[in-house]
């Protein structure tokens, strides 16, 4: 992707992966993706060791210089995963639909960053210039195109439409709202640091873990399964994301990049040898 682009700009910046925990429920409240995670991760006992291992690779496909090498080999480490869900419904981690729909969550979570922690308004020509390198980064994976919406309004219709018709609170998703409203417990809330520190991190992290969690949500998505949302959380939410969007104008712009580039770099070296390797 070019210097220029808007996606870049905004993923370089460690503002995108702050609505990450959201995007990642409603990845876990989609059917054949959150049945994926139940049978094909430990994700009960280490529920934050899949975002470490993720994130990075995946972002990486956005600002890596070898990107679409690496969308590729993300796309090949799915072709393992299939099953059945509870409920019976076979699944398969590369089926258009399934994997467009993660894929949506991450060009979500760039909107909702721009949207909630950055000064800017996007105009109506950005929105479509960014949706359209969003699609641009989708086809880095080689997979079928035909569940990707034309252009943003496109998009935001049917990411609606998903939102209201097809979730679930599926087992792994329901954990995941757990750990958000209650906190982890026993869980180690900061992969590669010794349990003992991460459990003990996770009763700092836990309550605005859980302010950013459902406040980034959409609303509908917090009505429909009844996340718990008050004036006060409301508010809460709305002065930390001020924070967010004004504090950061502080942290020069090269260091802000520097930061989650190096953090991404550490993260991702240090968990590629957990990632899934499907069966041969």
């Amino acid at each position: 992707m070019n210097s220029d682009s808007l996606l870049r700009r905004y993923a370089a910046d460690v503002r995108s992966l702050i609505p990450g925990t959201a995007a990642g429920v409603m990845q876990l409240m989609y059917p054949s993706l959150g049945a994926g995670v139940e049978e094909h991760s430990d994700f009960f006992n280490e529920p934050f060791e899949r975002i470490t291992r993720s994130v990075p690779q995946i972002w990486a496909t956005i600002l890596a210089p070898d990107g679409a090498a690496r969308a590729r080999g993300i796309r090949d480490l799915h072709r393992g995963i299939g099953g059945a869900d509870t409920r019976g419904r076979r699944y398969h981690a590369l089926q258009p639909e399934t994997f467009w729909w993660a894929h949506a969550t991450f060009t979500w979570e760039i909107f909702r960053s721009v949207q909630f922690f950055h000064p800017e308004t996007l105009t109506t020509a950005e929105q479509e210039r960014l949706y359209g390198e969003t699609v641009d980064w989708y086809e880095r994976y080689g997979v079928s195109t035909r569940p990707v919406p034309p252009n943003y309004v496109a998009f935001q219709t049917k990411f609606r439409q998903i939102c209201a018709e097809d979730l679930e609170l599926t087992p792994s998703a329901a954990r995941a709202l757990h750990i958000a409203q209650h906190g982890g417990g026993r869980v180690n809330m900061v992969p590669m640091a010794p349990d003992r520190l991460g459990r003990a991190a996770g009763l700092v992290l836990s309550p605005p873990l859980r302010v950013i969690t459902f406040g980034c949500l959409p609303e509908m998505v917090r009505d429909r399964f009844a996340i718990p949302w008050t004036l006060a959380d409301n508010a809460t939410f709305t002065a930390m994301a001020t924070a967010l969007t004004h504090g950061t104008r502080i942290v020069p712009h090269r260091l802000n990049h520097w930061g989650l580039r190096t953090a991404l770099r550490v993260v991702g070296a240090g968990t590629r040898a957990d990632r899934y390797h499907p069966a041969a």
